[in-house]
């Protein structure tokens, strides 16, 4: 029972790291579609030209879409069986933590440096923002112009360091095209 108990923090905050950081991924298919029939692929220009994302992140969601078309056995071609487009979604999320606890601003409640006491307490609220964004994989069929499997992952962005956003750009799309192709 002490072993559970000394390893419960460590449990706790390994769950809450990887909860920060996951995407949520989903997908959509037409079932009447072979996926089997699928070998070649190139990038739908008029789609990803709409999607509200820098070019530079266009870019880097396209390498990372390639790198993994290309290691399920797909290639790029100028006559493809398949078009890839892409579309973006962000919204800001605003979380506020109310610590008010005790007896207002000034009451019982507070930890001071003499120990619990009358006086300031730990009162007050805390606000903070993420950008929570959804990036939208669409697969096209190139003969019928029809969408055949449309992948999305949802999670928290990073914007300030350039190697962070890249790999978490990479962790999105790898962790949406994980569901490509759908399961028999």
């Amino acid at each position: 029972m002490k072993k559970l108990l000394k390893f419960t923090p460590i449990l706790v905050f390994a769950i809450l790291l990887s909860s920060c950081s996951s995407v949520r991924v989903a997908a959509d298919y037409d079932r009447e579609a072979n996926f089997d029939q699928y070998k070649t692929f190139a990038f739908f220009k008029p789609g990803i030209d709409k999607a509200e994302i820098s070019d530079i992140d266009k870019r880097r969601i396209l390498r990372a879409i390639e790198a993994e078309l290309m290691a399920k056995g797909m290639t790029k071609s100028e006559n493809p069986d398949m078009l890839v487009s892409i579309f973006t979604k962000s919204n800001q999320r605003v979380n506020i933590y109310n610590n008010a606890w005790g007896a207002g601003a000034w009451g019982w409640g507070g930890f001071n440096r003499w120990g619990w006491g009358w006086g300031p307490g730990f009162g007050g609220s805390q606000v903070s923002t993420k950008t929570e964004g959804m990036l939208f994989i669409d697969l096209i069929d190139t003969d019928k112009k029809e969408l055949i499997w449309q992948g999305s992952g949802t999670g928290y962005l990073v914007t300030r360091n350039v190697d962070k956003k890249e790999a978490r750009i990479k962790e999105f799309v790898s962790k949406t095209m994980e569901q490509f192709p759908p399961a028999k």
